[in-house]
């Protein structure tokens, strides 16, 4: 087992198959109400994945949860923040799908950027057309759901995109904002309920607007 990572909120660390993800303590708080905040949000990531699997939703797989430790399937590939320039066209249209089974759901990730989506093998045998796929036997996988939760919000969807526009807008500089015009198009005709959301993205970015005035 090595480290690969270490963030602010956790050490994450990679054995053969797995990754293993230890929240940090936090020394300002009170170390009950740390530790209990530590497994409430460990146990919300662990049913995020879960409720993942039965959507048949391109993420890690669960292994082991235990007290503020989670263990999840390793996935390898290419991180998309790596390669996404080259084929940002079908990539993003790909994410903005991805991203429209997510809200359909009512889960939001919480972190939305390339670096925390991987091109690996395809999971599931696809009955879609193969030219219109992005790499023929390869899908976008999403992961680092540490931030997330379910919410049914219009507001919360719309933070969901704002994030993954600020993360093409900085990231992808070079292709944006066609890249992130793609996204959308993905996203309005993977779900139903996109006008919503979108009408409620405009007021989000004008929030932004107004504070950096």
């Amino acid at each position: 087992m090595k480290q690969i990572a270490q963030g602010a909120e956790a050490v994450l660390y990679q054995t053969k198959n797995s990754i293993i993800k230890d929240r940090l303590p936090k020394t300002y708080r009170h170390p009950h109400i740390d530790s209990q905040l530590r497994k409430f949000r460990t146990k919300r990531e662990a049913k995020v994945i879960q409720k993942l699997k039965q959507l048949n939703f391109p993420a890690p797989n669960l292994i082991k949860v235990e007290n503020q430790i989670i263990e999840m399937q390793h996935i390898p590939g290419k991180k998309v923040r790596d390669i996404f320039n080259k084929n940002y066209k079908k990539l993003a249209a790909e994410i903005g799908k991805k991203l429209a089974i997510l809200h359909q759901n009512h889960i939001i990730h919480g972190d939305l950027t390339t670096s925390n989506m991987i091109l690996g093998n395809r999971k599931f045998p696809s009955s879609e057309n193969q030219d219109d796929f992005l790499l023929f036997n390869k899908e976008i996988y999403f992961i680092d759901f540490g931030l997330s939760f379910f919410s049914e919000r219009n507001e919360d969807k719309a933070v969901d995109l704002h994030l993954l526009e600020r993360a093409m807008e900085s990231k992808h500089f070079q292709v944006y904002p066609d890249c992130f015009k793609l996204a959308l198009k993905s996203y309005q005709k993977h779900y139903p309920d996109a006008k919503q959301v979108l009408n409620r993205l405009e007021t989000v970015k004008s929030r932004g607007r107004n504070k950096n005035k």
